[in-house]
């Protein structure tokens, strides 16, 4: 069992930044992935970045490409979401998730709400 802690999120302007921290701990000697997702209200659930965890690969869909980005602490096993210019399109609730041995995102974070005003 991997557990998966997030902070960060918050309120900010458009243009703004804001940075989400995801923590993994208990299982994590065959992680592999790690993966943010966000869900603004009445949508669902979107894919926004991922990285690999034993290589230097980076993933992000073409909505938060350029804005975001994604980077890792092995020893902390940390995983960070920068974020950029920052807008209101961008309010949800972002979820952290780790991929293990199944390369499934088997384990979520509890998420956390960003909310960008106009």
């Amino acid at each position: 069992q991997v557990h998966v802690a997030q902070s960060g999120g918050g309120w900010v302007q458009a243009g703004g930044s804001l940075r989400l921290s995801c923590t993994a701990s208990g299982d994590t000697f065959d992680m592999f992935q790690v993966g943010w997702f966000r869900q603004g209200e009445m949508k669902e659930r979107e894919y926004v970045a991922a990285i690999r965890w034993d290589a230097g690969n980076t993933y992000y869909a073409d909505s938060v490409k350029g804005r975001f980005t994604i980077s890792k602490d092995i020893p902390a096993k940390t995983v960070y979401l920068q974020m950029d210019r920052l807008e209101p399109e961008d309010t949800g609730v972002y979820y952290c998730t780790v991929a293990g041995a199944r390369y499934e995102y088997d384990y979520w974070g509890q998420g956390t709400q960003v909310t960008v005003s106009s």
